[in-house]
């Protein structure tokens, strides 16, 4: 016999039904999870992340080479934004002009500006999280209400269906304050150790530019003083050929010598065709990296000469790069970028305090306004997130692990560069000496053989070769003379102080002048 009533009846069937639905999604989530965990041994390990909101946003790349093929390779230094017009005649362009207008135009120099500006954007942005915000709104609206579709559907005599339509007014000023937020505070602090690490990259840039114009117009240096050479040689190659000539005719040397002499002229004049063709496109890259306009004729007005730099002891160095190094202070600024940001990571579990509050004006028409407002304080408390804190904290605590690792390893880079720049600058210097000392050798044997030609003691053989090793004696000492130069430059940025110890150096050999 049932004794229940339609009512229990009905509530009886909704909870079997309930209960049967949920028996069903747990079914569901149980299988669910079965054939996830089937299918976890095929699944390949995730790419890691190289950006995280809670990682340390690296306003710059550090780690650019320094060496002269990555400053003047395919990158930025090697381009630059071209300043003003072109002039007639030939511009004399000194070093110091030349490392003037490539710290104002050079492109990989202004893109590091600008990604400067980049941080202390985001600088803003995660401070506006802690400063007020005020808004204003006016509003006018008209509305009118149907009863019964808000569910007063009795008939109660006088009131009617439809009320309105009813006019409102309201003009407000709102403000919305943090009063406490240990989560955005840490990524404040945060991202003023990446404006920080932004200007230490922007300075690193600017010795980088150092670097590559340095470079460059020793590199134009050195095709001027082949082209010099080049010419001097086919002044020398050419009296040879017209001395075997004379004495061709003269009946005192075989035609063999004449050949020979030839051959040695046209060798040495596409030697000349070859130096000036690279000289002028030496020239061309050295324009692009300092922004000259485009067109300009422009000559070197610095020679390149030699003076033995006096190094102070390694340990010295190596302690003033650690203290100087751009490089390495922007990476040291983004390791404690990334540990603030590892703590704004943690920092969501703690509860925060909001305020908010309006005062306006409200009413009918604007006429018939009076004053209102409305004032409150939020303390919000985080319980469960659904493991995003967590995954926001591990991410946090991999971009803080990778800027610890790429310290260390720039640490050991700098120990490096000092040493290799140092053991370059000695090497150049004895290859600037033996090669100085092999010209002269050189010049003499050529004087020499030349001496024996015109006296009939020796055919003309015996002067091309003479004449061949002067000229690898030139280019021995053209190349150690600008090896010994750049690493001069290479030494300075390895230590940290290239702009200013090139433009002290600069400085010097004008006041010796």
């Amino acid at each position: 016999m049932n004794d229940l009533s339609p009512r229990k009846q009905l509530r009886h069937k909704r909870i079997s039904f309930a209960c049967a639905a949920f028996l069903c999604a747990v079914a569901n989530f149980v299988l669910l999870c079965q054939t996830a965990s089937a299918q976890t041994p095929t699944l390949a390990p995730p790419a890691p992340s190289t950006s995280s909101s809670y990682g340390s946003s690296s306003p710059s790349n550090s780690g650019q080479s320094s060496s002269p093929a990555g400053a003047l390779g395919q990158t930025p230094f090697s381009g630059s934004v071209p300043e003003g017009k072109a002039t007639p005649g030939v511009l004399p362009l000194t070093f110091k002009d030349a490392l003037d207008r490539g710290l104002r135009n050079n492109l990989g120099l202004l893109l590091q500006s600008d990604t400067t500006l980049t941080a202390r954007g985001e600088k803003w942005k995660e401070l506006s999280e802690l400063l007020p915000h005020v808004d204003a709104a006016v509003s006018e609206s008209a509305e009118q209400i149907d009863l019964a579709a808000l569910g007063f559907r009795f008939k109660t005599p006088g009131i009617p269906k439809v009320v309105g339509p009813l006019g409102v007014f309201q003009a407000n000023t709102y403000l919305t304050q943090s009063l406490f937020d240990y989560h955005s505070i840490e990524r404040n602090r945060g991202a003023s150790y990446n404006v920080k690490a932004a200007q230490y990259s922007l300075k690193n840039a600017r010795d980088l530019v150092v670097l590559a114009v340095g470079n460059a117009y020793l590199i134009a240096i050195a095709g001027a003083a082949r082209v010099q050479t080049a010419q001097a040689d086919l002044q020398t190659a050419q009296a040879l050929y017209d001395k075997a000539v004379d004495q061709q005719k003269a009946g005192v040397n075989p035609a063999i010598d004449t050949l020979r002499a030839h051959v040695e002229l046209q060798s040495q004049q596409q030697q000349l065709i070859s130096a000036r063709n690279e000289y002028a496109k030496q020239k061309l890259t050295l324009g692009r990296a300092i922004g000259l306009p485009l067109g300009q004729e422009f000559s070197l007005a610095t020679a390149a000469p030699y003076e033995p730099l006096a190094t102070a002891p390694l340990e010295d160095d190596l302690q003033r790069a650690y203290a100087s190094r751009p490089d390495y202070l922007a990476a040291a600024q983004q390791v404690r970028s990334a540990e603030e940001f590892r703590r704004a990571a943690t920092a969501q579990h703690y509860p925060s305090l909001d305020m908010a509050g309006n005062y306006g004006v409200a009413g009918i028409r604007p006429g018939s306004s009076h004053g209102v407002f409305e004032v409150g304080a939020t303390l919000n408390i985080p319980i469960f997130a659904g493991g995003r804190i967590h995954a926001d904290v591990l991410e946090a605590e991999a971009s803080l692990r990778q800027s610890q690792q790429q310290l260390e390893n720039l640490r050991g880079q700098i120990d490096y560069e000092v040493r290799s720049a140092r053991l370059d600058l000695t090497s150049a210097a004895e290859q600037v000496e033996v090669a100085r000392s092999s010209v002269d050798l050189a010049g003499q044997t050529l004087q020499q053989a030349q001496d024996r030609f015109a006296a009939g003691v020796t055919d003309n053989l015996e002067v091309v070769q003479a004449q061949e090793s002067l000229v690898s004696a030139n280019e021995s000492y053209i190349s150690s003379l600008y090896a010994h130069n750049l690493a001069k430059i290479s030494l300075a940025k390895a230590i940290g102080v290239a702009e200013e110890g090139v433009k002290q150096y600069l400085q010097n050999q004008s006041k010796d002048k």
